[in-house]
């Protein structure tokens, strides 16, 4: 694994950036003609080979710059099995039945009613891959843990919560091109520093390569990719952070996400100088 030194993780990024480049070119050759079109919300046509790719590309790259190979396999089993259960949102939830159900309050509510939508696989899918990732860091040989079962299950459990949490809310800024991307880079950039650095230059590199083509409307990252990136971000942060940092970083999460169900994200960013500008930045015009 490659993550020691500033030379280790420029080539991390170069690797990631790589990987989703060639991830994208097989998703392309692999998909029959018009599977994986979409309408975006201009009215353009984009593909979602924009998703598998850069979860590929971000899963491998990350795994590569780990410490070792417990937290590669923590990188694989997040960024994987969320981009997994995304790319399944992304085909099966594209049918009018399922179109109708909106946000996380809207799936649980059709759970109560006895459906079983698309989103609430995604859900519980993003949750059993964020714990299986947080169950892998735990034994981590480099990790301190704590010394009583209480305090390792609680642990776990906030580790689990961070990469679940932090999966759904990259999904929740996906809603314009580039935006996911720009928001995952923002936050893997500082991430790259320290001894635990390697797997967030991994994702900075896979986003960096996928990030012109989202942002001319080429591609789209979709439940798949923004899901798959949120997660990998997540074990970037859990693996970083102990308990407390672990539950200070889960409380963030959680408020954002909970602020989410009443205001709106775009709304706020195109009202806010600064954070309007950086969105647009790079976006094709209409």
């Amino acid at each position: 694994m490659w993550n020691r030194g500033p030379l280790g993780r420029l080539l991390v990024v170069g690797a990631g950036v790589l990987a989703a480049r060639a991830a994208l070119r097989a998703v392309r050759r692999a998909a029959s003609p018009g599977s994986l079109d979409r309408t975006n919300f201009r009215g353009r046509t984009v593909s979602l080979a924009g998703g598998p790719a850069v979860a590929a590309g971000a899963s491998l790259a990350a795994a590569l710059g780990a410490a070792n190979p417990t937290v590669a396999a923590a990188a694989l089993v997040a960024g994987g099995g969320a981009g997994a259960v995304g790319l399944y949102d992304d085909v099966a939830g594209s049918r009018p039945d399922q179109r109708a159900v909106k946000g996380f309050a809207g799936h649980l509510a059709a759970l109560r009613a006895g459906r079983v939508t698309s989103g609430v696989v995604k859900i519980v899918g993003v949750g059993v891959a964020g714990l299986g990732a947080a169950a892998l860091l735990a034994v981590d040989p480099a990790r301190r843990r704590p010394r009583h079962l209480v305090g390792r299950g609680a642990d776990l459990l906030l580790g689990a919560g961070v990469i679940a949490g932090t999966a759904n809310l990259v999904n929740l800024l996906d809603l314009r091109p580039g935006r996911a991307a720009k928001a995952s880079l923002l936050v893997a950039a500082p991430l790259t520093r320290g001894a635990h650095g390697g797997p967030a230059a991994g994702i900075a590199g896979a986003v960096v390569g996928i990030l012109p083509d989202d942002l001319d409307e080429r591609v789209m990252l979709g439940d798949c990719g923004a899901n798959a990136l949120g997660a990998l971000l997540g074990v970037a942060i859990a693996d970083r952070c102990g308990p407390i940092g672990r539950a200070g970083a889960l409380a963030v999460l959680a408020a954002l996400t909970a602020t989410s169900e009443r205001v709106s994200f775009t709304q706020v960013i195109g009202r806010t100088p600064g954070l309007r500008e950086l969105d647009a930045l790079g976006r094709r015009t209409p």
